[in-house]
């Protein structure tokens, strides 16, 4: 059996915003969410944007801190390492960013961007590293010469081949890829997508991809959990959930994909994108055409209905 690399459990975290009077109020942007997440598989995290996947992918890279709960990347408790274990976590888990034009330094040369991992982590000597630089730019599909060049001489999808390369640099053993292919055009996106499987299986990595985009997933995950307002809804394999969706949520997600040739759903009047939940009970009623008057008061939990599937909903 494949061995658990990262999983995490009872994760919270909260955030302070401040209204237009200057009141603050707490935003939960990830609610009691557990996961775990299989050696050389890849994880996706679906869902509107708002539900908090970009903040559960900064919990699973430390680079945010929860207010509760803990993740683990091999049986060790990441938020408790010491400076040394720390330094080998990173470098065993690295972060694709969205925004390509963001993520890079604008000063800096491409070369001294993918080297910069490989100095900090001291793996080869500086002639070394010029020659690994040059072979991760042919990796990911772009000149050797362009080590010498600025992002800014670069477009989108090259840009976010530089972010993979910088990624690679380090020899990582997960990778969490937060929207890789959002930022750029429908063009480039399959062929970055085709880029980061093919790396995945000549390199032996674990994937976690965070995305909104459902046929992006159903394309490359073996898992998929979907999450709304900061909880997972459903966790089931990606051929299953997608065969037959069992939380009215993941239906709905599923509905608005759009197809050539294909009539625009019918949506029930009783779901409205700019609904807010209520307190307490289940967060999705509002917006829910199945919702139960149990659904008004409890909170479901996520239930195993077989088959590696989770679904919290009282339907089920």
């Amino acid at each position: 059996m494949t061995k658990m690399i990262l999983s995490g459990e009872g994760l919270f975290r909260h955030f302070l915003l401040k209204d237009g009077r200057a009141k603050r109020r707490k935003l939960t942007a990830v609610d009691d969410v557990s996961f775990s997440v299989r050696e050389g598989e890849t994880f996706a995290v679906v869902g509107e944007s708002g539900s908090g996947k970009t903040t559960l992918a900064m919990l699973m890279t430390r680079l945010l801190d929860p207010d509760g709960g803990t993740v683990c990347f091999e049986g060790r408790d990441v938020f408790s390492l010491d400076r040394k274990e720390l330094l080998a976590f990173r470098r065993s888990v690295q972060m694709i960013f969205q925004d390509p034009f963001a993520s890079l330094d604008p000063r800096m040369r491409v070369g001294s961007i993918i080297a910069e991992g490989m100095r900090i982590h001291r793996l080869c000597t500086r002639a070394q590293r010029a020659r690994c630089v040059g072979a991760l730019l042919e990796q990911v599909g772009l000149s050797p010469d362009a080590a010498n060049k600025f992002p800014h001489e670069f477009s989108g999808g090259q840009r976010q081949r530089i972010g993979i390369a910088r990624a690679l640099a380090v020899e990582p053993r997960l990778i969490v890829a937060d929207e890789p292919v959002s930022a750029l055009d429908v063009s480039v996106q399959g062929k970055v997508l085709n880029l980061l499987m093919r790396l995945k299986s000549t390199r032996h990595l674990t994937f976690v991809i965070i995305a909104h985009d459902l046929r992006m997933v159903g394309q490359t995950a073996d898992t998929v959990a979907v999450m709304y307002l900061g909880s997972i809804l459903e966790l089931a394999p990606a051929r299953d959930l997608f065969s037959e969706p069992l939380h009215p949520y993941t239906k709905l997600l599923l509905a608005s994909v759009p197809v050539i040739q294909r009539r625009p759903p019918v949506v029930s009047a009783a779901v409205t994108a700019n609904d807010k939940p209520r307190v307490g009970g289940c967060k999705f009623r509002e917006r829910c055409a199945e919702a139960l008057p149990l659904c008004e008061t409890a909170k479901p939990q996520l239930k195993d209905v077989g088959g590696g599937r989770l679904v919290a909903c009282h339907l089920y």
